[in-house]
């Protein structure tokens, strides 16, 4: 317990430096709009400065979130968003106190390099069992209800607010932010598996203690088929089971410990229909 709160805790700050540094370093020197809620933020404090009212980013991203944290508080996990909360009050800071001159002059560097970054301080954040909260919050919401990924749809709602960005301060700047927008959305859907799901083939001569050590580790179900080795001519299973991407490590240290010898196939699994145990997030 102590080695994953300390897992939790160093995610959540390594994701809120690499936001902070993101937004700093390559965002505010070509006024490119974060997404959700923190662009949200990003977008009151211009519309506010515009209308001679002082309203900081950083604190708009922190009252944005409280009502969806008390939300989520209940319906996804307790330390998920204190975890998650704790993220932004750190990355609201350093936004504050890691200033730094920019590393690019060029534009599409900025919106390359920065993209990245945020996505990739996204993914770390999940990673280590939290988020960086807003959006974060609903998009894993509604995909712990649909059993699949909504980052698509969270890149849409983002467009629709650049396009309000648009309207109000120039196209060529939300034009930019959603190109970063696409970047950003690409690498946490590379980074992210936790909805991805695939097919496991495990071949075992001991398919007793491999079943029950399987399902005392897990929550899925298992088909096993008889058969015999084409080569050695010797009795085995096939064992037969869909898990998420993210568990298969921990099922492969697991299974072969009962079983050195074991043979698996991990194919992937573009579409499951049926009843599918998804491990809570605390």
């Amino acid at each position: 317990m102590n080695k994953r709160y300390f897992i939790m805790t160093a995610a959540v700050i390594g994701s809120a430096l690499l936001q902070a540094f993101a937004m700093n370093m390559f965002m505010e020197p070509v006024q490119l709009l974060p997404s959700g809620f923190t662009g949200i933020a990003a977008l009151l404090s211009k519309i506010a400065g515009a209308a001679g009212i002082r309203l900081s980013t950083s604190f708009g991203m922190v009252a944005l979130n409280i009502p969806v944290a008390i939300f989520c508080y209940r319906y996804i996990g307790k330390k998920f968003v204190l975890f998650s909360m704790l993220q932004v009050v750190l990355s609201s800071i350093f936004l504050q106190v890691l200033k730094s001159e920019p590393l690019f002059d060029d534009v599409l560097l900025n919106i390359c390099f920065g993209g990245f970054l945020y996505g990739l301080a996204i993914s770390v954040a999940l990673k280590g069992n939290a988020s960086t909260a807003g959006m974060d919050f609903i998009a894993l919401y509604v995909s712990n209800r649909l059993g699949k990924s909504i980052w698509q749809y969270v890149f849409i709602f983002n467009c629709g607010l650049l396009c309000i960005f648009g309207a109000l301060f120039g196209w060529e700047h939300a034009g930019y932010s959603i190109l970063f927008q696409f970047i950003s959305t690409k690498t946490i859907d590379n980074f992210y598996h936790r909805f991805k799901r695939v097919t496991l083939q495990i071949t075992t001569q001991k398919p007793e203690e491999v079943v029950k050590e399987y399902i005392s580790f897990c929550r899925h179900g298992v088909s096993v088929v008889e058969g015999y080795g084409g080569y050695s001519k010797k009795k085995m299973s096939l064992l037969h089971t869909v898990v998420s991407t993210y568990e298969v490590h921990d099922i492969m240290m697991h299974l072969k410990g009962i079983d050195p010898a074991i043979i698996v196939n991990v194919m992937p699994t573009e579409t499951f229909i049926g009843s599918f145990y998804q491990k809570p997030l605390d």
